[in-house]
């Protein structure tokens, strides 16, 4: 794991180009491992700016070609994700280092636990994904490449799609807003397409393993228009292909079936 560094820690050269177009950083503090929206990055920030308020600052070194690799496919996809994911305001490179400067959500991860208040944010966002395409001149690659080796024949084309997939519907990569309680989808550094009912149901396994009764979950799911028009066939593709993929979670991928 790359050693991670703060505003102060950056080159000051970086740290001058930052500033030149947000003005001044006045305060900036350290996001810990536990927050999903900074992996991936050895940079991980809110600055409060004299312009522009504040930023989330996410950032990674050349020389970490992986992730670096990774920062930029998701700078790629931003503008493609608008009103989905909170949008890039500024884009920095420099001293070897690649920093994007995203909108900062005032918010905290969604709680996918029986009693929670957040399923309808959820259930919100995931209805406006189901819009979202891939934008034109990005290599986006095709969900079914992930599953090479674990399809049988015709799954492949059972599991095909233009929609843009987040892919990894995980509580921490879902930020609910303390104004309004909408729900923000990050970290989009996974991102493939696929049918658009995908994310959702990655979302309802999600909500098993969190404690959710299978039926409470499935009932949710149920109410998802994308995965009303699932073709069971292509259901029954992705669970045989997602539950050998993500072990743990082999049995809540399996109750998909159920619903």
């Amino acid at each position: 794991m790359p050693e991670r560094v703060g505003w102060e820690g950056l080159p000051a050269g970086l740290r001058e180009q930052v500033e030149e177009r947000t003005g001044p950083v006045v305060e900036a503090t350290a996001v810990g491992e536990e927050r999903g929206e900074e992996r991936g990055g050895s940079l991980a920030a809110v600055v409060r700016t004299a312009r522009q308020g504040r930023l989330f600052l996410k950032g990674v070194r050349d020389d970490d070609v992986e992730r670096a690799a990774a920062l930029g496919y998701e700078q790629s996809l931003n503008r493609a994700v608008a009103g989905v994911g909170p949008a890039v305001r500024h884009v920095v490179r420099g001293d070897g280092w690649l920093v994007l400067a995203f909108i900062h959500v005032d918010g905290r991860h969604a709680d996918f636990r029986p009693g929670t208040g957040d399923l309808a944010a959820v259930h919100s966002v995931v209805k406006r994904m189901a819009r979202l395409k891939a934008p034109r001149g990005v290599a986006v690659p095709a969900l079914v490449e992930r599953y090479s080796g674990r399809l049988a024949p015709g799954d492949a084309e059972l599991l095909a799609g233009e929609t843009l997939l987040h892919t990894d519907m995980a509580p921490h990569n879902v930020l609910i807003g303390r104004a309004g309680g909408h729900a923000y989808v990050v970290d989009w550094a996974r991102a493939a397409t696929g049918p658009a009912w995908v994310d959702p149901a990655h979302a309802a396994v999600r909500l098993m393993a969190a404690g959710q009764p299978v039926d409470d979950a499935l009932g949710w799911l149920a109410t998802v228009p994308a995965w009303q028009r699932a073709d069971p066939a292509a259901v029954r593709a992705f669970v045989r292909a997602a539950a050998a993929d993500d072990g743990p979670a082999e049995d809540h991928y399996r109750h998909l079936l159920d619903g």
